[in-house]
């Protein structure tokens, strides 16, 4: 895993200095944040976070932020918030500060990055928030959680996985390394049942990408392998797609058909159009047009 080097700084470099305010407030008087990006909490972890609270309380405050009427909404720390409740505190300390929907949203997601505390899926459902709601591109993404700009984009195809194949990740089943490997698979109409097999036999990534390359070359009724070799076209053609896909950080499908082929390259944003455009070209090129049409 690539080091989160843009995140040394701390929590306390997130917090607008001048636009805070401790105090202690009841955990009722507190609602999650919609915008947080973690949806899966051990149930273990809370239990024994939450023994912990109660014997020498909440050590470090939640974040909030001011909502309409009495309630204050989390901002960073859900998971403080969830044992203190389970805990029975009457009171917790709580930091108010003053941030908008974006900056909340920038700072759960990069709280959780911080500790590590989100799955590959919910790492990536993140980003995608970032990216549709609070308006970054791939590059202020991939500043703020101090990584790559291909690592964010590569870590977005995870979403293109069927929901079973991700609740696998999320339930730790399966690893990112497992879950990027079957992305090789494509819309293979067997993918669930292989994912769940790598999952139930405990396989490596090694064996996983063994196994994946023996179910692109096998030729199964009803599969888009027995219907590529029906065709005439050529089996090497899944490979390829594969090699441009990791390159481009991407997806794509490379088909042939008698003569000639197609070539289909996805790409997420205008932004992430323009950066497949550079690695392309060897050179850099703003699409204007294309990112005012879509504003």
């Amino acid at each position: 895993m690539a080091t989160r080097g843009g995140l040394g700084r701390g929590l306390g470099a997130l917090i607008p200095p001048g636009a805070r305010a401790l105090e202690e407030i009841a955990p009722s008087e507190i609602v999650p944040n919609t915008r947080q990006p973690r949806r899966y909490f051990d149930e273990e972890g809370l239990a024994t976070l939450s023994d912990s609270i109660r014997r020498l309380g909440l050590l470090q405050p939640v974040v909030v932020r001011r909502t309409e009427g009495s309630k204050f909404e989390l901002v960073m720390g859900e998971r403080r918030w969830r044992a203190a409740q389970r805990a029975g505190m009457a009171t917790i300390p709580a930091l108010i500060i003053d941030i908008d929907d974006r900056g909340s949203l920038e700072r759960a997601l990069v709280e959780n990055v911080h500790r590590q505390n989100l799955n590959a899926v919910e790492e990536a459902a993140a980003y995608k928030q970032l990216l549709e709601e609070g308006g970054f591109t791939h590059e202020q993404v991939a500043e703020r959680v101090g990584l790559s700009r291909p690592s964010i984009t590569n870590a977005l195809r995870l979403l293109d996985l069927p929901e079973s194949v991700q609740k696998l990740v999320i339930e730790s089943r399966l690893s990112a390394a497992h879950a990027r490997t079957l992305l090789a698979l494509g819309e293979h109409p067997l993918l669930e049942r292989i994912a769940q097999k790598v999952a139930g036999a405990g396989l490596s990534v090694r064996e996983t990408e063994e196994l994946v390359r023996r179910e692109r070359e096998r030729t199964t009724p009803g599969s888009p392998q027995a219907a590529g070799k029906r065709s005439g076209a050529d089996p090497r053609m899944a490979e390829v797609s594969e090699k441009l896909a990791e390159h481009l950080q991407t997806r794509v499908r490379v088909s042939a058909g008698k003569g000639k082929g197609k070539i289909v390259i996805e790409y997420g944003s205008a932004e992430d159009l323009s950066r497949l455009v550079d690695v392309i070209t060897g050179r850099a090129t703003v699409l204007r047009s294309v990112q005012s049409d879509e504003k």
